[in-house]
């Protein structure tokens, strides 16, 4: 029973599924498409992985990368005074 239940957590978490929708699919409809969320979701990060080469795509701003705050920010302080 709780393996049900992970997977009406799982459409619902990843897929964005309600819980009626999951629960009212007819078990092999719904074991399928937790099968192919995974694969999706597997296919995606191998996807960006591949992309990036594998490396971290965080960037850490410094001074000579940082956005320029907006017009009407400039001049005042950080507390908004």
């Amino acid at each position: 029973m709780e393996n049900v239940y992970e997977q009406f957590f799982f459409l619902k978490y990843s897929g964005g599924w309600s819980f009626f929708e999951s629960y009212s699919l007819p078990v092999k409809l719904r074991e399928w498409f937790v099968k192919r969320l995974i694969k999706q979701l597997e296919d995606e990060k191998d996807a960006m992985q591949s992309t990036s080469g594998g490396s971290s795509t965080t960037q850490t701003l410094a001074s000579h990368n940082q956005p320029a705050p907006p017009p009407q920010m400039m001049g005042r302080n950080r507390q908004g005074s």
